[in-house]
């Protein structure tokens, strides 16, 4: 046999083995086991799966024209080039299963016992996170999953993944030791916060704006805020979703050795965590305005004094923490062009969010289930998680609570996908209901 026809058997050989392997992924609905009420959102679930099956196709019919072509015109290249056109294709399979990796990982922990339908009902809360109005689902699907770790993440919708196309879902990677309290709140709707960002530009307006005053006034400390702007605008979306959930969240997660609380960020996108905590705190107030805020921004200095930082550092500090209320101003009074330009401190639910009211709501639900079941869940989180800092209720109830609202919410939306009779006007199922969560008509 010569050298070019075994070449090219060698080369049939393998494009026809990746054709057979292709042909072994399965659409997700074929092979992962779950109960409905853990089902990823069905218009997110189609979305994937047909992002997924285009992919598939098009390196499919790639195969099988690098076969026709390898039976015809290939049979006179040389084994060289018939092995670099094959390399390509190998690459694109690649692309396909990093992409179909990459979904796995959302979909697997559907499975698992609890777990799975709670991620259900974070996609209901991460959806709703993202509605500035009251049918406004903005132009994303947001799916969750839960990896080990204490930060949290998003892939962007419509942002570009392996092989170069957008993404069809934003997924929400969660740390799963916040499971299940108002903590996971905080998280997931800053998350949430980048990709409402992104879908009304704030931060290249933001960013510009705050440029702008960095030339009129270089002493001013602006560029920093510039370099921060990404993060302290998902924060902000953060509290103004759930309220001192999210800063309390926040306090959490930046609870570092002493050393990475006062570190310098160099070009973290991050605000060092010692002021990210009293920028969340002065945003905070000047939404919902509240001696909380005081409060809680003097227990976060009382735990971390500035005692011991070098004269050059603790002066920027300093410098830096005096500004915090300039910035805020700013970013409150900001118009936002995409919103109508609508100030960004007005277009999110502040009215809803007063602390006083939100305590009122607790009241008025007096932990009954089938009432707060009803509620939208950010409002929810933003409830429970005002009436555990105010002393109202313990985290365990809170956790409690959570973990069967999550469960109610995820139930009633795979019923809705049902099209169950009245399933929008079904009482929260009786054996959801926990001994904190006793139901009162």
């Amino acid at each position: 046999m010569g050298t070019k026809t075994f070449s090219t058997s060698l080369i049939e050989s393998e494009a026809t083995g990746l054709m057979s392997r292709l042909d072994q992924i399965k659409p997700f609905v074929m092979h992962e086991t779950m109960v409905l009420a853990a089902a990823l959102p069905r218009d997110a679930q189609l979305l994937i799966e047909r992002f997924l099956h285009t992919g598939r196709h098009e390196l499919r019919v790639q195969i099988a024209e690098f076969i026709d072509w390898l039976h015809a015109d290939g049979q006179t290249a040389t084994p060289a080039e018939q092995q670099h056109r094959f390399v390509l294709i190998r690459l694109q399979f690649n692309v396909v299963l990093a992409q179909f990796d990459l979904f796995t990982e959302v979909v697997t922990q559907r499975s698992e016992h609890s777990t799975g339908v709670w991620l259900s009902g974070l996609d209901i809360l991460a959806q709703d996170a993202l509605r500035l109005g009251a049918s406004d689902d903005g132009d994303a699907r947001l799916v969750v999953y839960l990896a080990r770790g204490a930060g949290a993440a998003i892939r962007r919708a419509k942002t570009r993944l392996p092989g170069g196309k957008p993404n069809p879902v934003g997924i929400i990677r969660l740390p799963r030791e916040r499971m299940v309290g108002s903590g996971i709140a905080s998280s997931l709707a800053h998350e949430v916060g980048h990709q409402g960002a992104a879908q009304l530009d704030l931060v290249a307006s933001l960013r510009a704006d705050l440029d702008r005053r960095a030339r009129e006034d270089p002493d001013g400390g602006w560029e920093v805020w510039s370099l921060w702007i990404s993060e302290i605008v998902a924060d902000m979306w953060s509290v103004a979703t759930v309220g001192i959930t999210s800063t309390v969240g926040l306090l959490a997660v930046v609870s570092l050795p002493r050393y990475f609380v006062f570190r310098p960020g160099g070009t973290d996108p991050h605000p060092m965590p010692y002021l990210r905590v009293l920028i969340s705190a002065a945003m905070g107030n000047a939404l919902y305005p509240h001696p909380q805020w005081q409060e809680l921004a003097g227990v976060w200095r009382a735990m971390y004094p500035q005692a011991g930082l070098t004269d050059d550092h603790l002066a920027w500090i300093r410098k830096s923490e005096a500004r915090i209320g300039d910035l805020v101003e700013v970013l409150v009074n900001h118009p936002v062009p995409l919103a109508g330009g609508r100030k960004l401190g007005t277009i999110w639910p502040v009215r809803s969010r007063q602390p006083d009211r939100l305590l009122r709501l607790h009241e008025l639900w007096d932990a009954d289930f089938a009432v707060m079941a009803r509620q939208r869940p950010a409002l929810v989180f933003a409830v429970l998680g005002q009436a555990k800092a105010a002393g109202r209720i313990t985290a365990e109830e809170e956790s409690a609570q959570l973990s069967s609202l999550l469960t109610a919410w995820a139930v009633r939306s795979s019923l809705d996908v049902m099209g169950t009779p009245g399933a929008r006007g079904l009482p929260a199922p009786q054996n959801l209901t926990t001994p904190a969560l006793t139901t009162r008509r």
